[in-house]
Order: structure tokens, then C-alpha cells, then sequence
């Protein structure tokens, strides 16, 4: 089995971050599989998926808070298991873009989890339109949708919950 880690890191931004996080894991004997990065405000914003055999995971365990203390970040870490994917679900792509309000994403959010789909992946950005700078909103979210859901059905809901809500949206199957 994959011995794996999962590490987040917040602090403020500035050059050198990544190096310093990069660094420790692979001094470590460790390897990033996966990760995700961002600046949000002034803040910078990691979340990655480390692999290694248990006794590197535990040493790359004891130089994170030295890392954290040296990069002044918020460190967390949290040992898991690899994703269980089963093959009852069907990945499905969702794009919706709106002028900005509050509740944008609850209210995608409300409607995907009662029908029993786990939202994967999801990504928002508020931007100013083109010519108007009207503040919009956009979305995009990786959907494991269950086989059992019949697509028409959803898809005809989803787009009726949209235009109640004035989103313009897009539901497709996930392109590989």
C-alpha cells in the first residue's frame, strides 16, 4: 500500500515558497504527486499529496514545523489513504457564470450534494466583465455524478436551477 501525506500551508505571499516547501519534501525522500497552489489576497495557499515509504513520510513529519517556523506559514498535515474510485460514478464538467451575489456557490453546492453527487474538484473566480466592469462570478467544478442518475433528468433540473438563479451554465461529461 502507498504510504501518502497530505500537507497544507498558508502564509503570506512572497518568492521562495514553493522552493522551501519543494525542498523539504525532497531532502526528505519524498515525492509531490499532486498539488494545487494559489495566491488568495495576499495570502498564499498550497494543498499537496506527498508519497513516500513510512519512514521518510516520518521524517518529512518532523521538518515541517521547522519548515513553518523558518517560512513563517501555517502548516497542517494529515497522513491518508489512496482515493477509492469507484466505478459506479461518471466525471462530469460544470462551468456556470454569473454577475457576483452571495451564495453563488452554497446554492450550487445545495443542489449538487441533494442529489447525492461529491463535488471532486472546484475552482471560483471573481473577475470584471469586459467594457462594463460589472463584477462576475465564474465557477468550475469536477463532478463524480453516480451511474445510477438518470443524465437527462439531472441535467434538465440543473439548468431550470440556473435560470431561477440567472446563472449561465454548462453541464458535460468530464473529456479525459
Amino acid at each position: 500500500m502507498e504510504n501518502l501525506l497530505v500537507i497544507t500551508a498558508l502564509g503570506e505571499d512572497r518568492p521562495g515558497i514553493v522552493n522551501a516547501l519543494s525542498r523539504t519534501v525532497a531532502e526528505a525522500g519524498c515525492n509531490i504527486i499532486d498539488s494545487r497552489m494559489t495566491v488568495l489576497g495576499g495570502e498564499f495557499a498550497i494543498i499537496q499529496l506527498v508519497s513516500g515509504r513510512w519512514n521518510e513520510l516520518a521524517r518529512l513529519e518532523g521538518q515541517l514545523p521547522v519548515l513553518a517556523r523558518e517560512q513563517d506559514l501555517h502548516v497542517h498535515w494529515k497522513r491518508t489513504t489512496p482515493a477509492r474510485r469507484s466505478e459506479n460514478l461518471l466525471p462530469y464538467s460544470v462551468e456556470v457564470v454569473s454577475m457576483d451575489h452571495p451564495g453563488i456557490v452554497h446554492q450550487l453546492a445545495q443542489f449538487i450534494s441533494r442529489r447525492g453527487i461529491n463535488i471532486r474538484d472546484m475552482n471560483t473566480t471573481r473577475y470584471a466583465a469586459a467594457h462594463t466592469g460589472t463584477p462576475m462570478f465564474s465557477v468550475h467544478m469536477t463532478l463524480d455524478v453516480p451511474a445510477s442518475t438518470h443524465i437527462a433528468m439531472l441535467r434538465e433540473e440543473f439548468f431550470d436551477f440556473c435560470d431561477q438563479y440567472n446563472l449561465d451554465a454548462v453541464f458535460e461529461p468530464l473529456k479525459l
